[in-house]
């Protein structure tokens, strides 16, 4: 194979560790916009203890995740999960709850743009305007997305940088300006303000912080190396959001300090506006820094717009992630197939996006009341993560001896099984806090509950009577097929690469089949570990040598103008890195290079490899040999 190497040789690694932390971090970063007043206006003073708390619950979550997701790199995150672990009503259960949490953050992320917007025009901080300028952030993004835009890595990668980099700024300037262990210390009335009610609604709330935990699982089909980068990215996320969410609330209780007014006590962290920063309390926190002046003004700017517009790509996000979350659960037959249709024009799927992320986004955001969506998008959050805990728990009990090559940690062995200890810490916070919201919030209660029901009803009408198949049972929808003549569309597919020249025989014929049908082709190099080492052992040279080749592949197929995924894949044979791949993508169709051998009695034509992948692949097989016959 051609040493052919990609002009922007920096961008096709995007979805490594920096890529994917900018990804998730895109959508965590974001969520202290208005994360940090919805939950002082429940914790009041004890608001810094209460991210604590919701931070060290994150760092159980995020190793729930990075197992599942380098066990299961394909899109879905908790819903994949549970469909391995227990059935696909679980993951169905799931996968409902993670698109109210979709459906929230796009409305919330929406609902908060004009409000860092208002430094130009003061009455997009409240209502009626802060609800139409966020319906109109939604209607935009909405057609932007039916149009088809594609997300630039490297704008994300420098926004993430960005908005980090202005966080920790704030951070500075406030321990310089403001930070006072007196005035937090003297903040606090536990049992009072807040009570104990308030403090423990406050933790569930506070996993607001948190919105976007998915999105590394969900982009983890694009990732070259998951066993590398999937826990990398979100060690650096842990890292990231611990340096500011156990830092910047402090500043800012320290900035705006609680005060007893008219009996009750009160910050204006807390309270809506005109009086207070409940809507952009970032904002609040420059303007209580102390700095006056010409720096104020232009702090002032600088900080509204960067927040303006890391919420509209943190709104943008959702939409792509709703649409994404309903087109799978769609292949997978958990809804209706009119939400796989796409646009016979844009080849984008129009239905869910203007029903999931349009339509219901813009009737959730006309409540206007930013406590009810913030506690709603909780309510759908750790159920979602309960879920999770539980499945990644139940997969090591399921398969106690199956060979990891990422294992979370700590670990305790039971019986055999090496029991996660993370995961069931993490399972039982966030059921406990999931519980907390039922019983604490009315309107959330019958709110989310009655999306559950919706959902349940929904499938059980679906699966009765369209699909005729049991609930739990995982069914794949039918591969689309195209006019008169039967022709098969291929959406997806798999090329398994070596360097020899029958398999940039079959690389070349799987671009042109994909550039006909506009296809992706999942590039894979296996590196075939050997017996005697365990699974994740240092491979540097070979995993150096599977990058390169896939530098190559990839270079050689976009050629063609073939959009392409590339994937490292550890096993201790090739044919069943190559069956597991084409299985957790749902290919339709597998392309494979191989040199034809002599045939003697009993023995294989094209070698051991690809017999295996011809007996047990979930799809079509096109084998791509010489041209000369041995």
């Amino acid at each position: 194979m051609p040493r052919r190497r990609r002009q922007e040789q920096g961008l096709e690694r995007v979805l490594g560790a920096p890529g994917l932390f900018a990804a998730v971090y895109g959508n965590v970063g974001s969520s202290i916009y208005y994360a940090l007043g919805l939950t002082a206006v429940f914790a009041l003073g004890l608001t810094p203890l209460v991210f604590v708390i919701a931070g060290i619950v994150f760092a159980a979550t995020a190793m729930t995740y990075a197992e599942g997701t380098v066990r299961y790199p394909e899109a879905g995150g908790s819903s994949s999960f549970a469909r391995h672990a227990f059935n696909e009503l679980a993951s169905f259960g799931a996968a409902w709850a993670q698109m109210l949490n979709y459906i929230i953050t796009i409305a919330i992320s929406a609902f908060f743009v004009p409000h860092y917007l208002s430094i130009f025009w003061e009455p997009l901080r409240g209502n009626p305007w802060d609800i139409i300028g966020g319906a109109v952030v939604i209607v935009i993004l909405v057609l932007l997305n039916i149009v088809g835009i594609q997300e630039s890595a490297r704008v994300n990668i420098v926004l993430a940088a960005v908005d980090f980099a202005t966080q920790v700024l704030l951070v500075i300037l406030g321990f310089f300006l403001v930070f006072s262990p007196h005035v937090l210390t003297a903040n606090v009335h536990f049992g009072t303000a807040p009570t104990y009610s308030q403090f423990f609604l406050a933790i569930p709330i506070a996993m607001l912080a948190y919105t976007g935990i998915e999105t590394v699982s969900n982009l983890a089909e694009e990732a070259r190396d998951p066993a590398r980068n999937v826990p990398r990215a979100y060690l650096m996320t842990a890292i990231a959001v611990f340096a500011i969410y156990f830092t910047l609330p402090s500043i800012a209780l320290s900035a705006m300090p609680v005060h007893l007014v008219n009996g009750h006590y009160e910050t204006v962290l807390g309270l809506p506006p005109p009086k207070g920063f409940t809507n952009d309390p970032v904002l609040g926190v420059v303007e209580n820094l102390g700095i006056s002046g010409q720096l104020l003004s232009v702090l002032k700017i600088y900080v509204g717009i960067l927040a303006a517009t890391i919420l509209f790509i943190a709104t943008n996000a959702g939409v792509i992630g709703a649409s994404r979350i309903t087109y799978a659960m769609s292949s997978y037959r958990q809804l209706p197939s009119v939400f796989r249709r796409v646009h016979p024009r844009f080849k984008t799927p129009y239905v869910s996006i203007i029903f999931f992320a349009g339509l219901l986004s813009i009737l959730a955001l006309l409540s206007g009341k930013t406590s009810f969506l913030g506690t709603l998008y909780s309510f759908g959050a750790v159920l979602s993560f309960t879920i999770a805990h539980a499945a990644v728990a139940m997969l090591r009990v399921k398969t106690p001896d199956e060979e990891l090559v990422f294992r979370g940690r700590p670990n305790i062995r039971i019986r055999g099984v090496s029991v996660p200890l993370f995961s069931i810490f993490g399972g039982i916070c966030t059921a406990l806090a999931w519980i907390v919201i039922v019983v604490k919030d009315a309107n959330v209660r019958w709110a989310g509950l009655g999306w559950l029901a919706i959902g349940a009803v929904v499938y059980w009408v679906y699966r009765r009577r369209v699909v005729h198949a049991p609930l739990t049972q995982t069914v794949r929808a039918p591969v689309i097929v195209l006019g008169a003549s039967l022709e098969i569309e291929y959406r997806k597919i798999v090329a398994p690469v070596v360097r020899t020249p029958e398999s940039e025989e079959a690389l070349v014929a799987a671009a042109r089949l994909a550039a006909e049908r506009g296809a992706t082709i999942a590039i894979v190099a296996v590196v075939e570990v050997p017996l005697e080492l365990s699974i994740d052992a240092d491979l540097a040279e070979e995993e150096e040598r599977a990058d390169e080749l896939l530098d190559e592949a990839r270079a050689l197929v976009e050629a063609y103008g073939v959009r392409t995924v590339t994937r490292i894949k550890r096993a201790r044979r090739a044919h069943t890195a190559i069956v597991e791949e084409a299985v957790q993508r749902g290919a339709e169709l597998v392309v494979l290079g191989a040199q034809r051998q002599r045939a003697r009695h009993g023995a294989s034509v094209f070698g051991t490899t690809v017999d295996h992948v011809l007996r047990d692949s979930p799809c079509r097989v096109l084998i791509a040999t010489g041209r000369v016959a041995a």
